[in-house]
């Protein structure tokens, strides 16, 4: 272990009640691209801005046609190292919540309990109507879009169905914003993972925490914008990393 993974497992332990923030680098070890490194998927394809959803029929097409061709990933991928070390500090009782940007679902997966996760840009695995809020399970609109080339409308209301997604130029959901207001205000610690930090309002947690006097880590393979705020930085991979912590906490 290093010197500095042995400082995350002391401040760990020390804590009473940390918030993990997650984004895209914790499930890069799963086998999902991330979006900003070079070669991820906005290197390879522009996003589709929210506005765009709403008013044109082919960047819905294109939108569903993405969504289509990444499933065999969403069905084949499974936790990590990570995930699972995320699932235990939650498990024990050492971190109260999971603040994530991840739309993966792998959280869920890995035993993180639904009333601890925090998903600010929603997921993918399910869709959403647009207009009354109904969910749709995502293998239905797929087996309408492969029929008939488009999504369907929505059966309750007749509106537009999307991912349950955040786009760009979608307002973030009240509710999970308040919900991680309310985690960041009671932390002491705040453990980021995976994330670049340049998303916002997402990106702004980890900020307040410390601006609140919460401790601030923040563990991801490339700087980030805040590294200069936090108390500890790590530039390692995240799920080795986060199981020999585990390891030592056992011992402390």
């Amino acid at each position: 272990m290093t010197q500095d993974a042995a400082a995350l497992a002391e401040l760990l332990r020390e804590s009473r009640r940390t918030v993990i923030f997650t984004g895209a680098g914790i499930s890069t070890e799963s086998g999902i691209p991330d979006f900003r490194s070079p070669g991820g998927i906005w290197t390879r394809m522009q996003p589709i801005a929210f506005q765009d959803y709403l008013s044109d029929p082919e960047a819905r097409r294109l939108s569903w046609q993405r969504r289509l061709e990444m499933e065999e990933t969403w069905n084949t991928v499974t936790p990590n190292t990570g995930h699972h070390a995320v699932a235990e500090l939650l498990a024990r009782g050492k971190a109260s919540h999971v603040i994530t940007q991840n739309i993966d679902g792998l959280h869920q997966q890995s035993g993180v309990p639904e009333e601890k996760l925090i998903e600010l840009h929603g997921s993918t695995r399910h869709a959403k109507c647009l207009d009354c809020d109904a969910r749709i399970e995502i293998a239905d609109v797929l087996t309408h879009f492969t029929a008939h080339g488009d999504a369907p409308d929505c059966a309750h209301c007749g509106g537009l169905v999307k991912t349950a997604t955040i786009s760009f130029g979608q307002p973030m959901p009240e509710g999970e914003m308040a919900r991680a207001e309310a985690a960041v205000r009671a932390c002491d610690l705040m453990l980021v993972l995976g994330s670049s930090l340049v998303v916002y309002p997402a990106a702004g947690f980890p900020l307040q925490a410390k601006r609140q006097g919460a401790g601030l880590v923040i563990l991801n393979r490339e700087e980030t914008p805040l590294d200069r705020y936090a108390d500890l930085v790590l530039n390692a991979e995240i799920g080795p990393t986060l199981g020999s912590v585990i390891e030592r906490i056992d011992t402390l």
